[in-house]
């Protein structure tokens, strides 16, 4: 086990440091998707064929019948087979974001592997099996774990609900972090927080935003409100109806976020991406958003809703991404989990 008493010896790089390979679950929980599971495989399989023209891909599948079932849209999608590892891990649910290992690197560029508490965000009681995976992640990466404590307790933490610049801030809510109702660290404060963050992913500035948007499923996750993009820039959700559910907490997110900019002499640039129109599945209000993107090496995978600002948001991703290609996957089913592509991925640095 490494020694992590001194501060500032860990790193978690920026999403659009170069990654060696993005990890995914396959979807097989046809709960997280009632009366709409037969779409699913399908955007999995696209997200996957994408990213595996750029980068490894490693799949989680519960047995060979669903390495199988996997293998068959992935052809068919013409995906780069020679990229996919398939690993044996039974899951719970494929939001792979937020139980998974958050991968971090020391001072000397070495990786590490921090083990996380999963408790489904507070919310359901099977997660004893997602809260297991990282023993298949460690043996296949080869990678030494960390199991991080704060006062000799365990801390529970999701991967969406942190967002960092690889350079020192790190992007969360209260709502999720800090609030009575969340039930991930109870009695945990903002100090707290920074005493974690700060001996594990090198954080030396939090910048907190209050809320996350109206029928997340997750109390807030940042994932779907305000990204780093660059070092110094950031994509924030905007919601131009001032009638909308969201339009208070979205507003008073983007006060917090030039606040902060003011209060860094400017540093920060500020990009608003607007959101979609309202969006409900079987009369429910799902959490549709452009925030749920995933960088990978060559690529940006951004969530489109069959909306009128699909087309907005695609210019602002290729204006501010010019050494990558944008590529929208339709995330209007797969928005009924709850989650879109942010949430389904996640990253291992090179």
């Amino acid at each position: 086990m490494p020694k992590i008493a001194n501060k500032g010896i860990f790193r978690m790089p920026a999403e659009w440091e170069p990654q060696k390979s993005t990890w995914i679950a396959w979807p097989h929980n046809e709960e997280d998707w009632p009366g709409k599971f037969n779409h699913i495989p399908f955007v999995f399989g696209k997200i996957i064929s994408e990213l595996s023209r750029v980068q490894f891909v490693n799949i989680l599948v519960k047995n060979k019948s669903e390495q199988k079932k996997a293998t068959f849209f992935l052809r068919i999608l013409e995906t780069k087979l020679t990229n996919i590892n398939f690993i044996f891990c039974k899951t719970n649910r494929a939001w792979t974001r937020d139980f998974l290992p958050i991968f971090i690197k020391n001072n000397k560029d070495r990786k590490f592997l921090t083990n996380w508490q999963f408790n489904a965000w507070a919310k359901y009681k099977n997660f004893k099996k997602d809260n297991k995976a990282y023993i298949k992640v460690k043996k296949f990466t080869k990678i030494s774990l960390i199991n991080p404590k704060y006062k000799n307790k365990k801390i529970v933490l999701e991967g969406g609900s942190i967002d960092v610049n690889g350079s020192g801030y790190l992007l969360t809510t209260k709502q999720c972090l800090l609030s009575k109702v969340q039930q991930r660290n109870k009695g945990l404060t903002e100090t707290d927080y920074f005493h974690i963050f700060n001996e594990y992913f090198g954080i030396k500035k939090i910048i907190w935003l209050n809320k996350g948007i109206y029928g997340d499923d997750t109390h807030g996750h940042i994932d779907d409100i305000a990204r780093f993009v660059e070092k110094n820039k950031i994509f924030i959700a905007k919601e131009n109806n001032k009638k909308d559910k969201n339009f208070k907490d979205l507003d008073e997110n983007i006060k917090i976020i030039k606040k902060f900019k003011n209060q860094e002499d400017k540093k920060i640039n500020i990009i608003y991406l607007p959101m979609p129109k309202p969006k409900f599945i079987k009369g429910i209000r799902v959490p549709a958003s452009y925030l749920n993107f995933y960088i990978a090496n060559k690529i940006v995978l951004v969530p489109v809703f069959n909306d009128p600002n699909d087309k907005v948001v695609l210019k602002i991703f290729k204006k501010h991404f010019k050494n990558r290609k944008i590529v929208p996957i339709d995330c209007s089913v797969l928005v009924w989990g709850f989650g879109t592509i942010h949430c389904l991925t996640q990253q291992q640095p090179r």
